[in-house]
C-alpha cells in the first residue's frame, strides 16, 4: 500500500466560494507570500498528482508534498 498528500497552497478555484478569485485584495496579499508572486492555479497541483499516480513515482512512499509556489519562504 502507498500513500501520499499533497499540500496545495493558495489555488484559485471555486472553491470556498471562490473566495480568492472574487477578492482581488486577497489574490494580492497571498501572492506576496509567495517565492513565484502569484497564487496557484488547478493545473499546478494536477501535475503533481498525475506525477504521484504515474510509475515514476514508485519509489515515493508516505510523504507530505507541498506545491505552494513557495509560500512564506
Amino acid at each position: 500500500m502507498t500513500a501520499n498528500i499533497v499540500a496545495p497552497g493558495a489555488i484559485e478555484t471555486n472553491f470556498n466560494n471562490a473566495a480568492i478569485r472574487k477578492n482581488p485584495q486577497m489574490k494580492g496579499f497571498l501572492s506576496s507570500q509567495t517565492a513565484l508572486g502569484r497564487v496557484g492555479e488547478a493545473e499546478d497541483i494536477g501535475g503533481l498528482v498525475a506525477f504521484l499516480c504515474s510509475e515514476d513515482a514508485g519509489w515515493i512512499i508516505g510523504q507530505r508534498i507541498e506545491a505552494s509556489g513557495g509560500m512564506f519562504l
